[in-house]
This record gives C-alpha cells, structure tokens and sequence, in this order.
C-alpha cells in the first residue's frame, strides 16, 4: 500500500490550500482515510477522517467548519481543502488509511491507522 500526499504550501492567514493524498496497492472500498498533523515541538494530532463506502466524515474541533474532508473513487484520492486558515495550521499534514471500518471515536487515534505518507508541509504566515 502506497499513500501519495501532494500539495500544501505556503498561505497567508484566512487563505486556502488543498493537499491530495493518492492511494495505491489495494482496494480501500473498507477503509478510513485519516489526514493527522504534526508541528514542531508538539505530538502528531487528528485533523479529520472520511469513510471511503459510505463518505462519513469526522473533524477535529480545531479544524470543523474550516476544512473539509472529500474522496474520489475513480482516481482513489482523498482530499482535503482547508480554508480560513491560521497561523496554528501550520505542519506537516500526514494522510493514513485504516483497514476496516473502525469505532468512530477511535479514529482520532493514530495508532489506529495502519498506512501513512510522507507528510507534506503546510505553513501559514501571520
């Protein structure tokens, strides 16, 4: 299993980006697609979640009402678009996959996650 993210970047506060995460090597129609950040200094945190069957979404209080989560089966890409952004966005932006379904609440977890990217950068200037 492959997990491509791309995208990212640099914005200015109360901007947008929108990074990709492209998935390879297996059939992920029962899989969670999870993005989880990193800053420096501080642990790796829960950003959101999307049910690929099903399209169920979850957001962490941080992000919900900026960001949004979406997934495209024909190109099996997870997206996430980030919008109103702030200085505190700032970090490495990692997508994951879950094999199976999972319990909602643990997917905040990312011990629950069994596949990761590379991460890619994501800095949002003041």
């Amino acid at each position: 299993v492959q997990l491509q993210a791309c995208g990212g970047g640099l914005a200015q506060a109360g901007g947008s980006l929108r990074v990709s995460c492209a998935a390879s090597g297996r059939t992920f129609s029962n899989h969670v697609m999870g993005w989880f950040r990193q800053a420096p200094g501080r642990e790796r945190e829960f950003v959101t979640a999307i049910r690929w069957s099903g399209g169920n979404t979850y957001y962490a209080d941080s992000v919900k009402g900026r960001f949004a989560i979406s997934r495209d089966y024909a190109k099996n890409t997870v997206y996430l678009q980030m919008n109103s952004l702030k200085p505190e966005d700032t970090a490495v932006y990692y997508c994951a996959a879950k094999a199976g379904s999972g319990i909602a609440y643990l997917l905040q977890r990312d011990t629950e996650y069994h596949y990761w990217g590379q991460g890619t950068q994501v800095t949002v200037s003041s």
